[in-house]
């Protein structure tokens, strides 16, 4: 019987890796976004290069109640099914400090990272309760250990998610379900764009060190979820070797 993993934030960065990685694997893949154009080219990719995998897609807005319960709802059946959730839909809007920020980035990151993850993880999760077996894979960020400056809500955010995944670990004791949280240091995404708007600026961010790719991340997740089944990895922080903490990078300039 097929390994089926749902991915969320599919359509670039470190969750389109995933599911590639994961279909590597051997696992038939499920995958979530926004961009219903970019699921299309995903699942086109997946299908040409692992055509022994089932692929399936959903276009829908996370932060969104009623589109994760029309989805939970339209899709209850194949959810059942699922051995993997990786939240990994998330990002970061702005760099303003607190008596600055817009009030619509807050909630926008609080919708999405918070929020977001967990209508889609309960949704799923009751099916890995009865079955009695899954593993959960969460995206945080070394923002949800150490905050900076102008990143306040968004390490609110990832503290959140740190919280959340040591708190469903301790609901979820005497079941066979896994809770992994992964939280990266600078990775080379959209993630930067996203955040500032503004393509020289997101390379900047980058410049003059080497960061982290999706696929590193993605290999991590890989590699977590094939663990034996006795085995869960608590939490993985990821940095790249040029930065050293939050804020402390070497730079070739």
């Amino acid at each position: 019987m097929a390994k089926w993993a749902l991915v969320t934030g599919a359509t670039s960065g470190i969750g389109w890796a995933t599911t590639e990685a994961l279909a590597a694997q051997g696992f038939s893949i499920f995958i979530t976004g926004r961009r219903a154009d970019r699921l299309e080219e995903l699942s086109s990719l997946l299908r040409n290069k692992f055509p022994q995998v089932q692929i399936k897609s959903a276009a829908f807005d996370i932060s969104d109640r009623f589109e994760v319960s029309e989805f939970m709802k339209a899709h209850y059946g194949e959810l059942a099914h699922i051995d993997v959730l990786v939240n990994n839909a998330g990002l970061a809007c702005g760099t303003e400090k607190v008596q600055d920020a817009s009030l619509d980035d807050w909630e926008t990151m609080i919708d999405t990272n918070v929020k977001g993850l967990l209508f889609v993880t309960r949704g799923v999760i009751e099916h890995m309760v009865r079955k009695n077996s899954g593993h959960i894979v969460n995206l945080g960020s070394v923002a949800g250990r150490w905050t900076y400056p102008g990143g306040a809500v968004y390490c609110a955010t990832k503290f959140a998610v740190r919280a959340l995944s040591e708190g469903m670990r301790m609901d979820l004791l005497g079941t066979k379900i896994r809770v992994t949280n992964i939280e990266p240091g600078m990775v080379n995404t959209e993630f930067s764009f996203v955040r500032l708007k503004d393509q020289v600026k997101a390379d900047k961010v980058y410049e003059g060190m080497t960061p982290l790719s999706a696929q590193d991340i993605a290999e991590t997740i890989a590699w977590c979820v094939n663990r034996p089944a006795h085995v869960n990895i608590q939490e993985l922080v990821i940095y790249p070797t040029d930065q050293a903490h939050v804020g402390q990078v070497s730079r070739t300039l």
